[in-house]
């Protein structure tokens, strides 16, 4: 893919008013869901379950692409179109998730470095003949006493940037997720430290990678108080000073920012989202790519009747997509 190719390709992640929705769970998150709700968790309801959210009629209004995980990406649909052609027959782009998760950070008590560097090259090269054309890596940053280390920003702004080359090396547009996590008590001003200084140490990375900016796309977390934090910012101050943060670190160059939902309320993330859009003049699209804040409520409905309730939930995706979608735009009314 060439680097028009890859830049289109980014653009259309994020064309205005469309987010993309994340179904990237691992089979033991999906179990820790669908257990949640009573579904058994075998391969054909998680087959059955991803369908439900990818074939949704006229998603693709306000869904411009879907993050898969390995089992998705190699499923069908009950009539026997691959996922991925499905999704790319509808005016959706395929993703793909290819990191291996989260592993203790050596010499760093409490801190954690994303892992999948070895191999990669060859997943890379197999997903894009699946149909995948933008991949997912997250890291994550834990916000405690001492913590994080310089070490641990760096080892994962590091790890971030080798993925994201090698994405483009391979034709797929990457999704950097430097994910900065809401568990603890900590105050807005402390994640806004934290979130600053990952986000300049991962953008210094993927310079040093000569990695090209117009082919990727950033997945932020918002700055945002601990969710044991007694003093919660409003709506406002979640959006000023998300913002701020991307201004301050984040290239104008770079062709879009989606947001994860991170542990936020369906409503939350979408106020949140619609009210930084409602700033105006921002050097960039600011979208969505929410997981749990797209699916929870369609999985609730569904589990009651896993026949008789495919439909209606399948409306329930498309009212969470067209509310973020409006989000996406600053005209969400709540």
């Amino acid at each position: 893919m060439s680097i028009e190719q890859l830049a289109e390709t980014a653009q259309a992640m994020v064309a205005a008013g469309k987010g993309i929705i994340a179904i990237d769970e691992s089979s033991s998150t999906c179990a820790k869901r669908f257990a949640g709700v009573g579904i058994d968790n075998t391969e054909e309801n998680r087959r059955r379950y991803r369908e439900l959210l990818l074939t949704t009629p006229k998603l693709s209004d306000y869904i411009s692409g879907a993050i898969l995980f390995d089992e998705t990406i190699r499923q069908s649909t009950s009539d026997g179109v691959p996922f991925a052609k499905y999704m790319s027959q509808n005016g959706m782009i395929p993703g793909i998730k290819v990191d291996k998760g989260t592993h203790a950070l050596a010499g760093c008590p409490g801190e954690v470095v994303t892992e999948g560097l070895d191999g990669l090259r060859d997943r890379l090269k197999e997903y894009y003949g699946l149909g995948a054309r933008f991949a997912k890596w997250r890291a994550v940053i834990n916000i405690g006493e001492d913590i994080p280390t310089g070490t641990c920003i760096e080892a994962n702004a590091h790890a971030l940037a080798r993925y994201a080359a090698l994405c483009q090396e391979q034709g797929l547009v990457p999704m950097v997720e430097p994910e900065v996590l809401m568990d603890g008590n900590h105050d807005i001003e402390t994640c806004y430290d934290v979130t600053e200084a990952t986000l300049r140490a991962l953008f210094n990375a993927l310079y040093e990678q000569n990695v090209l900016l117009e082919g990727t796309i950033l997945k932020a977390s918002m700055v945002i108080a601990g969710k044991d934090c007694p003093d919660q910012a409003d709506v406002d101050e979640v959006a000023e000073s998300t913002v701020m943060c991307l201004k301050s670190t984040v290239p104008s160059i770079l062709p879009g920012v989606v947001f994860l939902s991170g542990g936020q309320t369906d409503e939350q993330s979408t106020a949140h989202l619609n009210a930084m859009n409602q700033l105006g003049n921002l050097p960039w699209p600011l979208s969505f790519s929410y997981g749990r804040a797209m699916q929870q409520a369609a999985l609730k409905l569904w589990s009651q009747d896993l026949v008789g309730n495919f439909a209606k939930a399948q409306a329930i995706v498309y009212e969470r997509a067209k509310e973020n979608g409006l989000a996406a735009l600053g005209k969400w009314e709540g």
